[in-house]
């Protein structure tokens, strides 16, 4: 089958690229952009490792044909940082310990970056809800969520 060629935007950067009509976006990701960063735990849209937004959507990047990207704007772990300054959620994550092994970390920064940017004043139960697609092993989802609640709160603070 013949590749087809891509035109997208990723984390603001135009970029291009060469897909399998059968490859998902997140094998073009990983294999065709070098941002490995996003990952790949279930294949199947459960756990939310692969999570990316996707004009703004939160989207399972395992779920998406790469060639869907077409024109697109996509965001994924790789943008979340401003050069070596840490993104608020990046930051509080470590300070509240809310990671372990950190391989479901990507896709729950994505997650809690897209809510924030929908929602800068979440409540808990908002928080939880809105994370319920990302799974963890490793750890608790109680420091995670204090973790992002923690960070709402300094970003509200910087928006005034």
């Amino acid at each position: 089958m013949s590749k087809i060629h891509v035109t997208t935007t990723v984390n603001g950067d135009s970029v291009e690229f060469l897909a399998d009509p059968r490859e998902t976006l997140l094998d073009c990701l990983r294999d065709h952009l070098d941002l490995t960063g996003t990952k790949e735990g279930c294949g199947t849209g459960d756990c939310g490792a692969c999570s990316v937004t996707l004009d703004g959507t939160l989207v399972c990047s395992c779920l998406v044909l790469g060639i869907e990207a077409e024109g697109r704007e996509i965001g994924t772990i790789e943008g979340l940082a401003q050069g070596h300054e840490l993104h608020p959620l990046q930051r509080k994550f470590i300070e509240h310990a809310a990671l372990q092994c950190g391989f479901c970390t990507p896709g729950f920064l994505v997650a809690a970056k897209a809510l924030l940017d929908k929602n800068p004043n979440p409540t808990e139960t908002e928080v939880r809800y809105w994370l319920a697609g990302n799974l963890c092993r490793c750890t608790g989802y109680d420091k995670i969520v204090r973790a992002v609640m923690d960070a709402a709160e300094e970003m509200r603070k910087e928006a005034v």
